[in-house]
């Protein structure tokens, strides 16, 4: 009987620390959207209203000033456009809810200015729904950091599935290396997610690099 609460408070504990995980992962989500949103787009739009009154103004006066103010919002507009989409993915694209995970890792490979090689497995289906999500994320956050931050030449990700039906997703670079999961990273909030949702989430990144990242997300 002893045996079997101790099993139940370690079981209790290691519930109370996921849902903290998941806690943890939805406000710092929520905070990088409502903080990309303030700083991104929505400066652009003041801007761009701004620009188009300005070019009203000059229609009657200064028809090729105009004109140049309303060249100078068309870019503004397709910045902003470009700013919103990469902030969609920070939802599920339509890309993973109707071709799968390959397409869409496939796709965030090919927008990755680094040189991605990208193996999957050969026989790769659906998986539950929370489960694609988790691992586009995972991947789709990786490459971003990659990006940014990593001055890598080149980039791997790897999903594999094993027997039990876990999912393990593997990226690696041969940047300069320094990525943390300290608070106020952006891999942080992806650390909370992937334990948020049961998993097991590990990153090495020793200055100079190499990087590597590892998440294991269970079945079910």
């Amino acid at each position: 009987m002893k045996e079997q609460i101790v099993g139940l408070q370690v079981r209790n504990a290691g519930l109370t620390d996921q849902k903290r995980a998941a806690a943890a992962a939805e406000t710092n989500a929520l905070r990088r959207i409502e903080r990309d949103i303030h700083d991104g787009p929505q400066q652009r739009l003041v801007r761009v209203a701004m620009d188009l009154g300005r070019a009203r103004q000059q229609m009657e006066s200064d028809p090729d000033a105009a004109r140049t103010t309303i060249e100078e919002v068309l870019g503004q507009t397709r910045e902003t456009l470009d700013e919103l989409r990469a902030l969609s993915r920070g939802i599920a694209p339509p890309i993973l809810t109707d071709r799968g995970l390959p397409a869409a890792l496939a796709a965030l490979a090919a927008r990755c200015p680094v040189p991605v090689d990208l193996r999957l497995p050969p026989d790769l289906g659906r998986l539950l729904p929370s489960m694609e999500t988790t691992v586009y994320f995972v991947v789709a956050e990786a490459l971003t950091n990659i990006a940014k931050h990593s001055q890598a030449e080149i980039a791997a990700v790897r999903v594999d599935i094993f027997d039990t039906g876990s999912v393990q997703v593997w990226t690696a670079d041969n940047g300069i290396g320094g990525a943390s999961v300290a608070k106020g990273h952006g891999l942080a909030g992806l650390a909370d997610r992937v334990r948020a949702a049961g998993g097991e989430f590990d990153l090495s990144s020793p200055a100079g690099g190499p990087t590597e990242l590892r998440a294991v997300l269970p079945c079910g």
